[in-house]
């Protein structure tokens, strides 16, 4: 039964984090060349992949008043305000620098831990029917093997970034991505949701 688990949770976590390489690999070329980034990336990971995980079990265990399914579509006001102030960050120092983009920027742990639970917010909904059914044991079991795969989410999202190719198209971009993405991952699960009655 705990092999069934485990297998279960491996492609759950898959399923619904396959999405975050990308974002990753974008705050890893973000913080290219600054110490502490990847350390930085990796506690912002676990923080919001950590609230992700902590709200689908107490709603699962029955506090659904902690996360009416209702306010999730509305997590993305988080990317959206990131992207917008990164864009707006962009636009200010092409206006304040002829020299170009200066690579390499500090990645900070609350801004990937923001994203993570905002693009996470799906995850909730579907984390809770499986937490629901699967009793204690599952949802440890599930739990444990989830964590696990933060790290190897993190490690692959960091190959990708440093891939000599990905990596010089990232550092040319990066500044014009980032944001982009941000945006349109908040546009996405507003309108998804049915935010604002989109």
């Amino acid at each position: 039964m705990l092999g069934t688990f485990v297998l279960q949770a491996v492609g759950l976590f898959i399923a619904t984090n396959i999405d975050d390489i990308i974002v990753l690999s974008l705050f890893f070329a973000r913080g290219a060349g600054q110490r502490g980034t990847t350390a930085r990336i990796a506690a912002g990971q676990y923080l919001g992949f950590g609230g992700i995980l902590f709200a689908a079990v107490l709603v699962a265990l029955g506090a659904r008043s902690f996360l009416p399914e209702a306010a999730i579509p509305y997590f993305g006001l988080i990317p959206l305000a990131l992207g917008l102030l990164a864009a707006w960050r962009a636009w200010r120092a092409d206006e304040n620098d002829d020299e170009g983009k200066v690579a390499g920027k500090p990645v900070s742990v609350l801004t990937v831990a923001a994203v993570t639970f905002a693009n996470g917010g799906d995850n909730i909904g579907v984390y809770v029917p499986v937490f629901a059914t699967v009793g204690t044991v599952g949802i440890v079991a599930y739990s444990i093997v989830f964590l696990t795969l933060v790290a190897v989410l993190i490690a692959v999202a960091r190959f990708v970034a440093t891939r000599k190719p990905i990596a010089e198209v990232l550092e040319r971009w990066e500044h014009v991505l980032f944001p982009v993405v941000l945006i349109g991952l908040g546009i996405f699960i507003l309108v998804e949701g049915g935010a604002f009655g989109l």
